[in-house]
């Protein structure tokens, strides 16, 4: 007998395999700002925290530091996945974690590494997220979208769900 996955397992197989996700944050002048940042993390564990390396020659740690709401927006056209995520960002100061995630890929933008100077670790709690993973192939979904425009009843796409982390 299968066991079928928790809202929040659901969420990070969703999300495992995208590179980039785009970290969106608030300006001091009331304006949005989003950022393409690599998820670090190799798991999502139970508190839903995830993990981003930045640069403290950019303005984004300050921007964190000022006002922490931010979203994080996920998206595979391939697949037809797109999650949505709202959270609370915040700089965090742990060398446990940010040895544990140092990776060869962050190498890249990091030469020297977990104890490189200009690396940060952004943290970011997740409060709600929410997706869309459409399981229908190419055209089916244009064939139930054209008996949509007919009958103009909405077409039902694959899975639309809201989860609290």
């Amino acid at each position: 007998m299968s066991k079928e996955k928790s809202a929040h397992d659901r969420l990070w197989d969703m999300i495992k395999d995208i590179r980039f996700g785009m970290l969106t944050h608030r300006h001091p002048e009331g304006g949005l700002h989003a950022h393409p940042l690599t998820t670090q993390n190799k798991e999502l564990g139970p508190k839903g925290i995830l993990y981003f390396f930045v640069s403290r020659k950019t303005e984004l740690g300050q921007r964190l530091r000022a006002d922490g709401n931010v979203g994080l927006s996920y998206g595979d056209p391939n697949k037809d996945v797109w999650v949505s995520i709202s959270g609370t960002a915040r700089i965090s100061e742990d060398r446990d974690a940010i040895e544990r995630l140092f990776n060869p890929m962050a190498k890249a933008w990091f030469p020297g590494g977990a104890t490189d100077p200009d690396l940060e670790l952004v943290e970011v709690h997740i409060d709600h997220a929410e997706y869309w993973d459409v399981k229908e192939s190419k055209p089916t979904q244009l064939f139930k979208m054209a008996a949509a425009a007919v009958s103009g009843k909405k077409p039902q796409l694959g899975e639309h769900r809201e989860v609290a982390v």
